[in-house]
C-alpha cells in the first residue's frame, strides 16, 4: 500500500464523513449547483484549487446552509460518505484528467467521479474505461440551463458507468428541472460517453434553433419592413402556440429591450458577427464522420462562420448590390399577414426537421458505440431547464414512447401530418427569401432535406456513373438493390476491366 493510501485511510478515521456529495470547482455554475443540492436537503462538500474561494463561498453565498468546505483533496475525500460521489465542474480537457489523477489516491472501489463540464464525448469514453479498470465508476453528465438552471433546476444528461446511476439518481433527479407534470428532466442516458454526446447534440440543435429564429427575424424586419416592436409582438404571439419555447420567449424580450434614453432596440446596435464555443462544430463534424445528413446544424455553424467575415461582407455589399427584389415586394404571398403566418409555419417545419436530424445522429452514434439510448427519455430531459426547452418536445417524447424503434421522427403520424401541413408555407418562405436576396440557409437546407428524404429516387445514380467513368469506382444496379453485385463499365472502350477497390472515406 502506498504512503498516500495509508495517509488517506488515517484521515478517513480522523474525519467523520458528513457530505452526501462533493463538488470541485467554485465558479458560478459550481456554486449554484451546490446551493441547489443544499436546497434539496443534501449535504455538500465544496473544494476549489484556489482554497481561498472555499472560505469566501462559505462566508457569503453558503452562509447559514449545511454546506461544508475542504482545503485539500485529501480532506475533501475524507469528508464524503461512501461510495464517494464527486462532481467536477472545471474547464474541459486536461484539467479534468489532472483532478482525477489527484483524487485517485484517496478513492476506494465503487467511488464515483462525475464530470459535469462541457467535455468532448471521446474523453468521457476513455475516462469511463480507465476508471472502471481501477474499480472506480465514472459519469460524464451534460448540464444545460446556464447559471439560473444550475441554481434552480438544470437539464441533466448523465451517462457512463451504469452501476453509478442507483447511487446518484436521487440527487440528480431532485435538483433537475421539472416538467409541468412534475417529471424530472433527468434520466440515465446510457454507457461511456453517451451523456456528453447527448449534450453535444443538444447544443447542435440549439445552434439550429437560434439560426432559424434569426432568419425569421431577418425576413420580418428586412423583408416585410416590420419595426422591432412589431417583430417582438409577432414572436410573443407565436410563443402562445405550437412554437412555445424558451428561445422564442427570450427573442421577443431581446427585441423590445432599449437602453435608457435610446429609442432604438439594443439588438440593432450589436455587431452582426456571431461567436461559437465549438459544440455545434463537434456535432457537424461527427455527423460527417458517421455519414448522417445533419444539414441544418451544419448550415447554422457555417452561418456563424460567414457572419464573422464582417469587413469582407461590407465590401461585397457595395460591389454585389441590387441582386434581389426591393424589400417589401411580395410575390408568393397575398399579404403581410399571410407571409408572417408562412414564416411561422416554415419555422415549425424547419425545427421539426432539425430535431429529426439530431435524433438520426443519436441513433447512429448509439449503434456505433453500443449505447442503449432511451430516445423518449432524452426528449423528456430537454423539456425543461435547458436552452432548447419547448412545448413540442412533449410530442417527440410521445412519438418515441409509442415506438422506441422509430426510424425517423418524420415518419411518426403526428409529425408526418404536421410537416405536410406546413410544407406549402415552407416553400413560399424559401421562394420569397430567394427573390428578395435574403439568406435563409437553415430554412433552405431543411426544405431540401425534406424533399430529398421523401424522394424515392435521387440523381445519385448519375454520380455513381460519373465516379465509375473517371475512377472505376463501380456501381450497383437498381433492380438488385444495395445488396447487389458491384459492377464496372468500360464507358469509352479505352478503359480496362479492373475496378477500384471499395472503401469508406
Amino acid at each position: 500500500m502506498s504512503a498516500t493510501k495509508r495517509a488517506a485511510q488515517v484521515a478517513s478515521h480522523i474525519i467523520t464523513p458528513k457530505a452526501d456529495v462533493g463538488l470541485i470547482g467554485l465558479a458560478v455554475m459550481g456554486q449554484n449547483l451546490i446551493l441547489n443540492m443544499n436546497d434539496h436537503g443534501f449535504t455538500v462538500c465544496a473544494y476549489n484549487r484556489t482554497t481561498s474561494k472555499v472560505d469566501e463561498f462559505l462566508a457569503n453565498e453558503a452562509k447559514g446552509t449545511k454546506i461544508i468546505g475542504a482545503h485539500s483533496i485529501q480532506e475533501f475525500c475524507a469528508k464524503l460518505k461512501r461510495p464517494r460521489k464527486i462532481i467536477l465542474l472545471v474547464k474541459a480537457g486536461s484539467a479534468v484528467d489532472q483532478f482525477i489523477a489527484q483524487l485517485e489516491p484517496y478513492l476506494e472501489k465503487g467511488d464515483i467521479v462525475i464530470d459535469g463540464g462541457n467535455s468532448h464525448y471521446p474523453d468521457s469514453i476513455r475516462r469511463t474505461k480507465e476508471l472502471e479498470k481501477k474499480g472506480l465508476l465514472f459519469v460524464g453528465s451534460g448540464v444545460s440551463g446556464g447559471e439560473e438552471g444550475a441554481r434552480y433546476g438544470p437539464s441533466l444528461m448523465p451517462g457512463g458507468s451504469p452501476a453509478a446511476w442507483p447511487h446518484i439518481k436521487e440527487i440528480f433527479q431532485a435538483i433537475a428541472a421539472k416538467t409541468k407534470e412534475g417529471e424530472p428532466c433527468c434520466d440515465w442516458v446510457g454507457e461511456t460517453g453517451s451523456g456528453h454526446y447527448v449534450k453535444m447534440v443538444h447544443n447542435g440543435i440549439e445552434y439550429g434553433d437560434m439560426q432559424i429564429i434569426a432568419e425569421a427575424y431577418d425576413l420580418l424586419k428586412n423583408g416585410l419592413g416590420l419595426s422591432g416592436d412589431e417583430v417582438a409582438e409577432t414572436f410573443e404571439d407565436w410563443n402562445k402556440g405550437e412554437l412555445d419555447s424558451f428561445l422564442i420567449q427570450i427573442t421577443s424580450e431581446i427585441l423590445r429591450y432599449k437602453e435608457p434614453g435610446d429609442a432604438t432596440p439594443l439588438v440593432e446596435h450589436i455587431l452582426d458577427a456571431a461567436g461559437q464555443k465549438g459544440t455545434g462544430k463537434w456535432t457537424a463534424i461527427d455527423a460527417l464522420d458517421y455519414g448522417i445528413p445533419v444539414t441544418l446544424i451544419g448550415e447554422a455553424v457555417f452561418a456563424r462562420c460567414l457572419s464573422s467575415l464582417k469587413e469582407e461582407r461590407v465590401r461585397a455589399s457595395t460591389i454585389l448590390a441590387g441582386a434581389g427584389l426591393a424589400s417589401k415586394d411580395l410575390v408568393v404571398a397575398k399579404s403581410k399577414k399571410e407571409f408572417i403566418e408562412d414564416v411561422r409555419q416554415g419555422m415549425y417545419a424547419a425545427k421539426i426537421i432539425s430535431y429529426a436530424q439530431g435524433f438520426m445522429l443519436l441513433r447512429e452514434a448509439a449503434k456505433v458505440n453500443n449505447w442503449n439510448l432511451n430516445y423518449g427519455g432524452i426528449a423528456l430531459m430537454w423539456r425543461g431547464g435547458c436552452i432548447i426547452r419547448s412545448a413540442f418536445l412533449k410530442d417527440i417524447h410521445t412519438a418515441y414512447i409509442k415506438n422506441p424503434k422509430l426510424d425517423n421522427l418524420l415518419l411518426d403520424p403526428f409529425f408526418t401530418k404536421t410537416v405536410l401541413r406546413c410544407a406549402p408555407s415552407f416553400r413560399r418562405v424559401v421562394a420569397q427569401s430567394s427573390l428578395w436576396g435574403i439568406p435563409v440557409p437553415a430554412y433552405s437546407t431543411a426544405l431540401s432535406f425534406f424533399d430529398g428524404y421523401r424522394a424515392a429516387k435521387l440523381p445519385a445514380n448519375l454520380i455513381q456513373a460519373q465516379r465509375d467513368y473517371f475512377g472505376a469506382h463501380t456501381y450497383q444496379l437498381e433492380k438488385e438493390g444495395s445488396k447487389g453485385e458491384f459492377k464496372h463499365t468500360n464507358w469509352t472502350g479505352r478503359g480496362g476491366r479492373v475496378a477500384a477497390s471499395q472503401y469508406n472515406a
